[in-house]
């Protein structure tokens, strides 16, 4: 009832309005929009970093290898995008952008966690000022500098560094899979059967191996690497 009230008097109508409560109903939406997209894990492995995604593709007619879930970001890093994919889109352009300039001002590459943080400071920047909607998306970003790392960005502008997770539909019951099975000392061979494992148990009779995207970067190689469609299978 006091959501419902707080509709009725409008604080749901900009993102910049703070409910009486202290919330801001806009970004709460807009995380919803992440609870309804394709569920994305990500893996910190003994090895190296690693994504996996649902593309969702239930059409038969569409060209499964059009549909992009798990973008290169630079050589090194790599982000899947979780909810609202165009917004997820724009933003790992932009991560690319910002990738590039680092390494053309500075010579190096950019760390991970830098990145991260700039991207945050994007999505922080929709929450603050009117006439934007807030970025409805969260991007799972992974790279290796001196050690492999996962983070996780959700619509605020909060960004969290994980050793596994998932986020999207069916993060709940991924998750508690992770809790379970996850252990650090794994391969990204071992990762990639733990998620298309837990994949099929979510999905069910949906499973198929063209809905399924993943990519990879080894600790030793720092190469972000595409997963074979044949080596999914288990």
């Amino acid at each position: 009832m006091q959501d419902m009230s707080h509709q009725a008097m409008g604080y749901d109508r900009a993102s910049t309005m703070f409910s009486p409560d202290g919330r801001l109903l806009q970004v709460e939406y807009a995380r919803g929009s992440v609870k309804l997209g394709a569920t994305t894990i990500g893996m910190v492995c003994k090895d190296g970093v690693l994504l996996v995604a649902d593309k969702r593709v239930t059409d038969k007619l569409i060209v499964a290898d059009s549909v992009e879930k798990i973008f290169q970001v630079d050589e090194h890093i790599g982000a899947a995008a979780t909810g609202c994919t165009m917004d997820g889109r724009v933003l790992i352009e932009r991560a690319r952008v910002i990738a590039q300039q680092h390494m053309v001002t500075y010579g190096v590459p950019i760390d991970t966690l830098d990145l991260v943080k700039e991207i945050c400071d994007i999505k922080q920047f929709y929450t603050q000022y009117g006439g934007a909607r807030p970025f409805g998306v969260s991007i799972l970003f992974v790279g290796v500098d001196d050690n492999p790392t996962l983070y996780v960005t959700d619509p605020m502008g909060v960004y969290f560094e994980y050793k596994a997770t998932a986020v999207g539909e069916a993060e709940d019951e991924i998750k508690a899979m992770l809790n379970k099975e996850f252990r650090e000392t794994m391969s990204i061979e071992d990762g990639v059967k733990l998620a298309v494992s837990a994949f099929k148990k979510v999905l069910g009779k949906d499973f198929d191996l063209r809905r399924i995207d993943a990519a990879f970067i080894k600790a030793d190689e720092k190469k972000f690497t595409r997963v074979d469609k044949r080596k999914l299978k288990l």
